[in-house]
C-alpha cells in the first residue's frame, strides 16, 4: 500500500487497520514546526551517552533503584533510565515545564491532541524521522509499522515523537481491556434476598439499592448502596459516571460522537445525557448514592470499598481498585465478592452507549527534547522496548525470562514468577513496596495478540487475580466497545475552534456534573441543566465546535466515500 504524507491516503489507511481492537488511543500525529532549525548536527546520537531523564506524563510512585531498572543499567540494555513523574493535572505540568525551559531529555504522555499540540507549539522538541529508518543500527525503531509511521508525518515529512504501546500487528490486533461496568457484591445481594436476574432493568437495581440501605457492614455501620469515583483528573471519555450514560445509550468513546444513521450525536446533546443524569439526581436525593461521592478523594474511596462499605459501584474495575480482590486467595474479604453485571435495561433505550473505542495505532508518545545530550541513550533504550517480540511488554514490565519470572512449560505460554522476593513486593497492592521492584512502563514497548501476559499467569499472586481476567473478558462481550471508524481518526486542525476551547468544554462537564448530580429537586435540577447548556455555549462556543467537527468529519471522511 503507497501512503501519502497527510490526507485521506493516510486515513484510508488506518481504516484499514481497524479489523479488531487494540489499546485506544488517537489516531494520526501530525505537526506543523518547521524542520530546518533543527536538521544539525546536534541531531546526531553523542557515542557513549549511557544515561537519560524519562518524564512520565502522569502521576507515579517511583524508586528510580527499583531492580527491573537496575537490569536495565547493569545488563540490557545498558541505560540508566532516571525517571520523574508529574504532580497533579498533566497538562498543568506540561505547560508550566514548558514555559520554565522544557523537559531535560525525553517525556512520555498519553497520545492526546492537547498534548500534541502544546508540545509542537514549544519548539522544544527534536524531530526523529530519520532513527526509524536505521535497521542495522536500530532494528526496533525500524521494526515499526510504516502504517502508524506515515500517520505521524507533518507536511514537510518530520516526526516528533518515538510512537509506543501499538499493537505489533495491525491486520490481527490484540483485543484489549475493558473495565466499565456495573458491580455488585454477591455477598450482599444474597443478603436482600436477590440475584444478578433481579438486576437486569434499571428498576430492579434500584430496588437493590434500596435494600442495601438496610444492610449493615462488619462494624455496624449502614451500607452505602452505590457509589463510584468522581477523579478530578478524569474526562468524557474515561469517567465512572460513564458506566451509567452506558446504559442509558449515550456514547462517551473516542471524542463523545456517535454516528446514527447519516447523523452524528454529540454526547452532550444526546437527550439520555440529561436522563443519566436525571437518575442519578434521584438516587442522590434518596441517599442511595454516597453523599460524599463528589468530594472523596480517591483513597477514601478505595479504603471504602476495602473495609466493605459499598453494596454496589459502576465504573472502572480499576478504580475500586481491583488489588480488592487480586491479593485475596478467597472469600476472606469483601473484596472477593464483587462481581460485573450486564448493563441494566433502561426503558426507551434500544441499545447500550459506547464507552470504549479500540485500535491497534500507537497509545503513547515520547518526545524528545532538542536539547538534549543524551539522545544515543534515549534512542538505544527505545529501540530496545520496541522489539517486536509478543512477550516483549512483559520483559519491560518484569524484566527477561528466567530472571524474575519464567515460562512454566514453553515460550508464549503459561508464565509465572520465579523470584519470592519480587513476587512479595510485585504483588503487595502496595504502590511503594512495588516500585522497588518494577516502575511498570510496558507503555513504553508494544503488544502483540499472539500472547498477553496477564491472561497467561498461572501465578501472578492470589487466586483473586484471575477474576480480574474474568471481569474483563465478560464486560468485553456487553456490547459497549466498537472497533475505531474513520470519523474517530482524523485530527482537527491546530488552533482551531476544537483544539481551542476543548480544555474548557471539560472543565464545563466537570463542574456541572456536581450540579447535576446534588440538585435538591426537580426545579433545581432543571436550572443546572440550562446553566449547563448556556456554559457549553458561552464558555465552550459549543456550536462552533460542533461545525467544525462536521465540516471536518465532511472533509476528510466523506471523499473516502
Amino acid at each position: 500500500m503507497i501512503f501519502k504524507k497527510t490526507g485521506l491516503a493516510a486515513l484510508a489507511a488506518a481504516t484499514l487497520l481497524m479489523s479488531i481492537a487494540g489499546c485506544s488511543g488517537s489516531g494520526g500525529n501530525t505537526a506543523n514546526k518547521p524542520g530546518s532549525d533543527n536538521e544539525t548536527s546536534s541531531n546526531q546520537p553523542a557515542s557513549g551517552s549511557t544515561s537519560f531523564n524519562l518524564w512520565l506524563g502522569w502521576t507515579a510512585t517511583i524508586n528510580n533503584d527499583s531492580l527491573v531498572q537496575k537490569y536495565w543499567r547493569e545488563q540490557e540494555p545498558g541505560v540508566n533510565v532516571k525517571l520523574e513523574t508529574t504532580q497533579g493535572d498533566a497538562m498543568t505540568a506540561l505547560n508550566l515545564k514548558i514555559n520554565t525551559g522544557g523537559f531535560e531529555d525525553a517525556a512520555i504522555f498519553s497520545r492526546n491532541e492537547t498534548v500534541k499540540s502544546a508540545m509542537n507549539r514549544s519548539k522544544q522538541l527534536m524531530p526523529l524521522e530519520q532513527y526509524f529508518d536505521m535497521p542495522d543500527k536500530y532494528p526496533g525503531l525500524a521494526s515499526i509499522p510504516k502504517q502508524y509511521l506515515e500517520l505521524m508525518k507533518d507536511n514537510e515529512g518530520h516526526i516528533w515523537s518515538i510512537p509506543t504501546w501499538f499493537d505489533q500487528n495491525p491486520e490481527d490486533p490484540w483485543p484489549g481491556w475493558a473495565s466499565q461496568a456495573w458491580i455488585v457484591r454477591s455477598d450482599v445481594l444474597e443478603k436482600t434476598g436477590m440475584t444478578k436476574e433481579d438486576l437486569a432493568t434499571l428498576e430492579g437495581v434500584e430496588t437493590f439499592l434500596r435494600k442495601a440501605a438496610e444492610e449493615k457492614d462488619a462494624s455496624g455501620k449502614s451500607l452505602i448502596p452505590l457509589s463510584f469515583l468522581m477523579d478530578t483528573s478524569d474526562n468524557l471519555g474515561w469517567s465512572d459516571e460513564n458506566a451509567i450514560l452506558t446504559a442509558f445509550g449515550v456514547t462517551t468513546a473516542g471524542n463523545g460522537v456517535d454516528k446514527r444513521g447519516d447523523d452524528f450525536v454529540f454526547a452532550y446533546d444526546d437527550p439520555n445525557y440529561k436522563a443519566a443524569y436525571q437518575w442519578m439526581n434521584k438516587m442522590y436525593q434518596e441517599k442511595l448514592i454516597d453523599p460524599e461521592v463528589v468530594t472523596s478523594k480517591r483513597e477514601q474511596y478505595t479504603e471504602k470499598n476495602k473495609s466493605g462499605r459499598i453494596a454496589f459501584n459502576v465504573g472502572s474495575f480499576w478504580n475500586i481498585p481491583a488489588s480488592a480482590w487480586e491479593t485475596l486467595d478467597g472469600p476472606t474479604e469483601p473484596g472477593w465478592f464483587y462481581e460485573a453485571i450486564p448493563f441494566p435495561k433502561v426503558d426507551g433505550v434500544e441499545k447500550v452507549g459506547i464507552n470504549q473505542v479500540t485500535n491497534p495505532n500507537p497509545g503513547y508518545d515520547v518526545y524528545v527534547s532538542e536539547k538534549t545530550k543524551n539522545l544515543e541513550a534515549i534512542l538505544k533504550f527505545f529501540d530496545y522496548t520496541l522489539q517486536p517480540k509478543p512477550e516483549q511488554q512483559q520483559v519491560i514490565n518484569e524484566g527477561p525470562a528466567g530472571l524474575y519470572w519464567d515460562w512454566i512449560d514453553q515460550p508464549l505460554g503459561k508464565w509465572k514468577f520465579t523470584d519470592e522476593t519480587y513476587k512479595t513486593s510485585r504483588n503487595s497492592g502496595d504502590t511503594a513496596q512495588k516500585a522497588k521492584v518494577t516502575p511498570e512502563l510496558y507503555m513504553t514497548a508494544s503488544y502483540s495478540n499472539e500472547w498477553y501476559p496477564w491472561w497467561n499467569t498461572e501465578d501472578a499472586g492470589k487466586a483473586g487475580a484471575a477474576k480480574t481476567i474474568k471481569f474483563t473478558e465478560a464486560i468485553g462481550k456487553m456490547g459497549t466497545i466498537r472497533v475505531a471508524e474513520p470519523y474517530d481518526l482524523f485530527q482537527m486542525k491546530q488552533g482551531g475552534a476544537w483544539e481551542k476551547y476543548s480544555p474548557e468544554i471539560e472543565n464545563i462537564r466537570k463542574e456541572y456534573r456536581a450540579k447535576l448530580l446534588m440538585a435538591k429537586d426537580e426545579g433545581q435540577f432543571e436550572k443546572n441543566w440550562s446553566d449547563f447548556q448556556a456554559a457549553l455555549e458561552k464558555r465552550g462556543h459549543w456550536s462552533e465546535v460542533k461545525q467544525e467537527w462536521l465540516d471536518t468529519y465532511k472533509k476528510e471522511v466523506t471523499a473516502l466515500q
